[in-house]
């Protein structure tokens, strides 16, 4: 397969996805490329995804964003990490860093260590071993060029589609304002040729990135690319999501909090909070759902309570002829871990690395194909072990994530960890080993033995190794301001 060079890219849709692909085509390919996204002012964008995670970081470092700037147009707070609440069993709390935990050796993560010194009773609980945990547990927080914390955002989603489309049209990309009515196929190929908008007017292209949303007006609606349902695995279908006024300073780090049939986001901007109810519409209503949501809020609501429903999975491929889904239209996990603004950023990263100047051919295209769909099905594990491994048996839902069938990829790593304390990373893996285990240990999954290796230290030698960590860690986390003291000094939004 091949196909004309590619000179103009033309994206359908804005929000994050487009205008993060837009911002990122024109800065870093656009001398060789004409840029246009189409969107209509009167389609709204789902908005919700307020919540990141490390990787942004380094694609805003490619396109030469200055941080304060950024950080305060968005109105802006950082993340550490997740606080999961009740997710164990009712009333036990854990939280996912970002950090690493202790220190491995050639032959053994730190939880081979830890086990030990928890069973002699030297150890404090695993977290405590990791800066950014700590650090988040004492709302504190510092950029330190030495002694770094990995952190991430957490930003107003409508403010980040604006600022860059600011940079995005900067370097020269086009918005044209419309709705697109028609996508018209070549009759041979079945490439897209052109979109038509209401007004009208018919926009060609050589390439088109899908950012419709869910509906994926081009990928699916054009192309029938088929969808890979996932809800058999994460059965959550419906979210509610509402804005309420700042009654507190903001914490460095998600809440999850864990109800009876899904789980509450409660994400703090420098303006705002936002708030949400992820749940199964089998074990819960709307209306039961908004009552729960605002039942458990802090402050007055800013907007009425929007309901979003959604089905979990992927489509059957993101690159289908001379189209690309990127965001939603690309399928959705759900906002459990904050990947979909990364899963978009691999998405575009991945393009730019394969990018078919002088023609579609089908190799780049199926090896695109092939990293994302395993890139998101590690991803897509991960948020089912969060499910699975509970002690929760309080309610139906949760007796059924007990219960429900899991991939086998998943049940491998359970198995391999109960009975080992092992944990490996796939190379093109978003989630590492520390991930892996904090979630793990956080869930309620204990080791039933630790590398042998862990013995070749005495019992001195193993409490002076922890002793040494939990010093270095608290000495680090006291020396940092707190978040709030942060942000004002650093990038107060204006």
């Amino acid at each position: 397969m091949e196909h004309n060079k590619i000179r103009k890219v033309v994206i359908a849709g804005g929000g994050t996805a487009g205008w993060m692909a837009a911002a990122s085509l024109s800065k870093l390919l656009g001398k060789t490329l004409e840029v246009s996204l189409i969107e209509s002012d009167d389609i709204p964008t789902v908005g919700v995804g307020e919540a990141t995670i490390p990787t942004l970081i380094q694609l805003h470092e490619l396109l030469g964003i200055n941080e304060q700037e950024f950080v305060s147009k968005v109105n802006g707070t950082f993340k550490l990490g997740i606080s999961f609440e009740s997710w164990r069993d009712v009333k036990e709390d854990y939280i996912h860093s970002f950090g690493f935990t202790g220190k491995d050796c050639w032959a053994a993560g730190f939880q081979h260590f830890w086990l030990k010194g928890q069973q002699m009773n030297l150890a404090k609980d695993f977290g405590q071993y990791c800066g950014e945990l700590v650090a988040a547990q004492q709302n504190k927080f510092a950029i330190t060029p030495k002694q770094g914390l990995n952190y991430a955002y957490h930003i107003d989603a409508g403010l980040y589609a604006k600022f860059l489309r600011e940079l995005a049209e900067e370097h020269g990309a086009q918005r044209i304002e419309g709705k697109i009515v028609g996508v018209n196929l070549e009759n041979e190929s079945g490439f897209i040729s052109s979109l038509t908008l209401e007004s009208g007017a018919v926009i060609e292209g050589d390439l088109f990135i899908d950012c419709s949303g869910f509906r994926g007006l081009l990928i699916e609606q054009a192309l029938h690319t088929g969808y890979d349902d996932w809800s058999h695995y994460l059965p959550m279908d419906s979210a509610i999501a509402v804005q309420t006024e700042t009654v507190s300073e903001p914490v460095p780090y998600t809440r999850s909090i864990a109800h009876e049939a899904g789980w509450q986001w409660r994400i703090p901007l420098q303006s705002r909070v936002g708030n949400g109810l992820v749940f199964c519409s089998r074990y819960l209503s709307d209306d039961d759902g908004k009552k729960l949501l605002l039942n458990n809020i802090e402050g007055e609501p800013i907007n009425e309570p929007r309901v979003i429903k959604f089905q979990t999975g992927t489509r059957r491929k993101h690159w289908n002829k001379n189209c690309i889904a990127m965001g939603l239209s690309s399928g959705f996990i759900e906002p459990l871990e904050s990947t979909s603004i990364h899963l978009i950023q691999r998405s575009i990263t991945r393009l730019m690395q394969m990018f078919p100047y002088d023609g579609i051919r089908q190799p780049d295209v199926k090896e695109f194909n092939a990293q994302m769909s395993s890139e998101i099905e590690h991803i897509r594990d991960f948020i089912i072990l969060h499910y699975h491994v509970t002690n929760r048996a309080d309610t139906p839902f949760w007796r059924f994530c007990q219960s429900m069938e899991i991939p086998e990829s998943l049940q491998h790593r359970i198995d391999l960890f109960k009975q080992t304390g092992r944990v490996f990373k796939v190379p093109t893996e978003l989630f590492g080993e520390n991930s892996w285990t904090q979630v793990m240990l956080g869930q309620g999954l204990v080791p039933e033995q630790y590398h042998p290796i862990v013995n070749m230290m005495s019992d001195d030698e193993l409490n002076s190794f922890l002793r040494g960590i939990d010093q270095y860690v608290n000495t680090l986390v006291a020396q940092l301001p707190s978040h709030q003291d942060f942000i004002n000094h650093y990038c107060k939004a204006s």
